[in-house]
């Protein structure tokens, strides 16, 4: 079965509306799940979509409130996102980094006590709106062993980077090999995962995602993967009065504990530098090199097919994700079947 994009956005606003939410929230959070699920990353939108409502039913996420600047300079701010949706602490902190990059050249907003936003880069897509280069990392629960170890102490802390250009260019990528959230798809699903993506509790390879979950995942590229989820847990942790290594909780969605993950926010004014046209003339110029240097492609070239072709075709839910929906949309009293096609 399939929903079309609309559609999506509609059911997961009457969703949001009915439990509670604001309407402003509730906009912003429909925009981030269906914005992960158009780019093909289905395990952080509607898939993920459940874990947010058991976390409000647990108490872990707060429906009603504002968040609050702590610390604020020109360029700087830390805010305190007092367990709301993380979707839109984020797209609120994101858009006062932009507002400050405007004014001051650059801004960098961290937050704390805030909850899983989805993807990170629908955060680095509005600084590209805005003309801005957008960066965003935070950490997550412990999933990812340090190399060499089989104790799981770093998350799997995810980085978005986002260029303002005539061309989509972005990239959002975990540091481990895979996100945390597609093994938890596949565990849904009952399918396996990739070879060498992670290890069990035991520290032998595994395709198993449950014997994964229980295990460690393994950072990307070796050396290289490790060494920057390190620095991330870092910058998302101590730098931003935020949770770090195996203390923090609440990404997975276990709900055993408040989320006391940790995400930085940056915003860069391309016009303080050079005039963007320039910035976005050369960008372009680099874009076509790199095009005809052979059969090649351009970070956010596969975010761009997967959106058209989505769009075009609506997007599936599986068996597993339709049974929770449904149950989450009977106790609303809401028609989950007249949102769907075959």
């Amino acid at each position: 079965m399939k929903i079309s994009v609309e559609k999506e956005r509609e059911l997961v606003n009457e969703i949001l509306i009915k439990i509670g939410v604001k309407e402003e929230h509730a906009k912003i959070i429909a925009d981030a799940t269906l914005d992960s699920d158009l780019k093909g990353f289905t395990s952080h939108g509607l898939g993920r979509f459940p874990q947010y409502i058991r976390g409000i039913n647990k108490g872990f996420i707060e429906t009603e409130g504002e968040f609050e600047i702590v610390k604020e300079t020109d360029s700087v701010a830390l805010i305190d996102g007092k367990n709301l949706f993380g979707q839109y602490v984020a797209h609120e902190a994101m858009s006062l980094a932009i507002k400050k990059a405007k004014e001051s050249g650059i801004g960098a907003v961290g937050a704390f006590n805030s909850n899983h936003f989805g993807v990170t880069g629908y955060y680095s897509d509005l600084a590209i709106r805005n003309d801005m280069i957008g960066i965003v990392i935070c950490n997550t629960d412990p999933g990812v062993a340090p190399l060499g170890g089989k104790k799981a102490i770093l998350g799997t802390n995810p980085i978005a980077i986002g260029i303002p250009s005539e061309t989509y260019i972005a990239v959002d990528m975990a540091t481990s090999v895979s996100a945390r959230g597609k093994l938890l798809e596949a565990k849904r699903k009952g399918e396996e995962i990739p070879p060498d993506t992670a290890i069990d509790k035991d520290g032998k390879p595994t395709t198993n995602p449950e014997a994964a979950l229980e295990g460690t995942i393994l950072p990307f590229g070796g050396v290289k993967g490790y060494a920057l989820s390190f620095m991330i847990e870092i910058m998302c942790g101590p730098l931003v009065n935020a949770a770090f290594g195996t203390k923090v909780t609440g990404t997975a969605g276990d709900y055993k504990e408040d989320c006391n993950k940790g995400d930085l926010f940056i915003a860069i004014n391309p016009e303080q530098f050079v005039s963007i046209d320039k910035f976005k003339e050369e960008v372009e110029e680099f874009v076509k090199e790199v095009r005809e240097s052979g059969n090649t492609f351009v970070p956010g070239d596969l975010e761009v097919k997967r959106i058209a072709e989505n769009e075009k075709n609506g997007l599936p839910i599986d068996e597993k994700l339709y049974e929770t929906l449904k149950e989450i949309c009977d106790n609303l009293e809401i028609d989950l079947d007249s949102y769907l096609t075959d």
